[in-house]
C-alpha cells in the first residue's frame, strides 16, 4: 500500500521520477533511466513538451512516417501519419499507389458547420421562455461581440442561435443550440467561449444554467471521399467475383454490429494516424465518428460501395471537425512539419485528406480479408516485432527472415524456430 502525495504537480521532475522509483519501480535505476533516455536532448524542445500538460516525466514516442502517392482530387499528396500499428503505413501506400493510376480518389467537403450547446433547466412555461427567447436573441450576438470579431473577419462566426425543448428526453430541460463556422480553426477553445458569454447574458432567476460546451458531433461537418474503376481493374483474376465479395462484406458491416465496429476501427487506423500527426484532437474526432456510425439508432458501416454497369465504386462519408491553426497544430513542431509537407492545406482541404487515408485503409482491409485474409500480410509485417521481443542477434534476425519469407507467420511458429536456432 503506498502512501498518497501532496503537493506532486509542484515537485520538480527528478523528485516526481524519484518518487515513482520509490514507490513503484522494481528496478529502481532502470526504471529512471529509461524516462530520461526518452527525454529530448534538445532543451528548449524538450521544455516545451514539458509544458504541454501537467507532472511532465518523460515522451512516449510513437513511429511517425509518410505514405506518399496519394492523388487527392488531382493534386498529389505525401500523407504523415503517427500510429504503432503494424502495416497499417504499408498498405496505406499501397492502396494510394493502386487507384493513383485510375484517377485517384475524389474527395467533397459536405458542410463546415459545428455546433455548441447551452443546457439549462427551466420549470415555467415554454411559451414565455420562447418570447423571452426571442426579446435576448440580439443580446446573445452582442454579447459576444468581442469574441468573434476576428473570427467574422475571417468569414466565420455564429451562423445560429435556436432553442431547442429537450422536456421530452428530461423533464424541465432546454438548450440553446448555437450553430459555428470556425474555417481554418478546430474552434474549441473559441466555441467554449461564446458560449460562456451567451449564458450569462441569458440566464436570469427562472433559468438554471447547467452547463455550456461545444459538441463532438458534428453531422453537418461531413466529408465525401470515394473511389471508382471498371470492375476488371480491381483484380487480376475473377474480377467480378472478388467484387462481389467486397460488396458483401460491406452488406456484413451494415447488418451486424459486431463486424462494424471492427470495420469501422480500421477506418480510424488511418484517421486518428492522420490527425494525430498534424495535432488535432484525435479523441475528439473518434466520438463524434462513432455517433454519425450510429445515427440511425443501430450501429453500422462507415463505408459504402456498388458495382452498377461494369463499374466499382467506393464511397466513405464522415464528420471531421479539424484545424490547421491554433492548437497544437502551431505549438508541436512535428505538427507544423505535417502541414507543411501537405502543403499547409487548409481545414476543408485537410478534411479531404484524411477522409482519403481513412477509405484508403478499409480498402486495403477489405481487398485483404475477401482475397488472401488478413493475417497474411499482418504477420509478415509483425515479423519484426516477434523477432525483436526475442532479442535475437543480427545473425538470428537473419535466419529468421529467411526462413518465413515463403512461410506463414505466427508467434509460436516464431519462438520454436528461434528456440531451434539456439538449441
Amino acid at each position: 500500500m503506498f502512501k498518497k502525495i501532496q503537493g506532486f504537480s509542484k515537485l520538480p521532475k527528478q523528485e516526481k521520477i524519484q518518487w515513482l522509483a520509490d514507490n513503484y519501480f522494481h528496478d529502481k535505476e532502470e526504471g529512471k533511466k529509461i524516462l530520461e533516455s526518452y527525454w529530448n536532448q534538445d532543451k528548449k524542445l524538450q521544455e516545451l513538451h514539458d509544458d504541454f500538460i501537467e507532472n511532465t516525466i518523460s515522451n512516449f514516442y510513437m513511429p511517425y512516417a509518410v505514405a506518399p502517392n496519394f492523388t487527392i482530387n488531382e493534386k498529389n499528396y505525401t500523407v504523415p501519419m503517427v500510429i504503432e500499428e503494424s502495416s497499417v503505413v504499408a498498405a496505406a501506400a499501397l492502396v494510394a499507389k493502386f487507384w493513383s493510376d485510375k484517377g485517384g480518389f475524389k474527395a467533397t467537403v459536405l458542410g463546415t458547420t459545428k455546433i455548441g450547446q447551452v443546457h439549462f433547466m427551466y420549470k415555467g412555461d415554454f411559451n414565455s421562455l420562447k418570447e423571452y427567447f426571442n426579446k435576448k436573441k440580439n443580446d446573445l450576438y452582442k454579447a459576444t461581440d468581442s469574441i468573434t470579431k476576428n473570427m467574422r473577419k475571417r468569414g466565420g462566426g455564429i451562423v445560429d442561435i435556436e432553442l431547442r425543448d429537450k422536456t421530452n428526453e428530461l423533464d424541465n430541460y432546454y438548450q440553446l443550440h448555437v450553430t459555428f463556422d470556425t474555417k481554418d480553426s478546430m474552434g474549441a477553445n473559441f466555441i467554449n467561449s461564446v458560449l460562456e458569454a451567451m449564458a450569462k447574458a441569458f440566464k436570469n432567476d427562472d433559468i438554471q444554467i447547467v452547463m455550456s460546451i461545444l459538441s463532438n458531433y458534428v453531422p453537418d461537418c461531413r466529408v465525401r471521399a470515394e473511389v471508382s474503376c471498371k470492375v476488371e481493374e480491381l483484380y487480376e483474376k475473377d474480377a467480378q467475383h472478388y467484387a462481389e465479395k467486397f460488396i458483401q462484406a460491406l452488406n456484413i458491416a451494415n447488418a451486424e454490429v459486431h463486424r462494424a465496429v471492427t470495420h469501422n476501427k480500421g477506418i480510424m487506423n488511418g484517421i486518428d494516424a492522420v490527425v494525430l500527426a498534424t495535432g488535432n484532437d484525435f479523441r475528439a474526432v473518434e466520438a463524434g465518428v462513432h455517433a454519425y456510425a450510429a445515427r440511425t439508432g443501430k450501429y453500422k458501416s462507415l463505408s459504402g460501395g456498388k458495382i452498377e454497369n461494369g463499374i466499382f465504386s467506393f464511397w466513405l462519408e464522415i464528420p471531421l471537425a479539424l484545424g490547421t491553426v491554433g492548437g497544437m497544430t502551431k505549438i508541436h513542431p512535428l505538427a507544423k512539419l505535417s502541414l507543411e509537407i501537405l502543403g499547409n492545406p487548409s481545414a476543408e482541404e485537410l478534411m479531404q485528406v484524411v477522409a482519403c487515408v481513412g477509405l484508403a485503409q478499409n480498402f486495403a482491409a477489405l481487398r485483404a480479408l475477401t482475397t488472401t485474409g488478413i493475417q497474411s500480410g499482418h504477420m509478415k509485417m509483425h515479423l519484426n516485432n516477434i523477432i525483436k521481443q526475442l532479442n535475437a542477434t543480427k545473425e538470428q534476425t537473419a535466419i529468421l527472415l529467411d526462413y518465413f519469407k515463403d512461410k506463414p507467420v505466427s508467434h509460436s511458429d516464431v519462438v520454436k524456430k528461434f528456440e531451434e536456432i539456439n538449441y
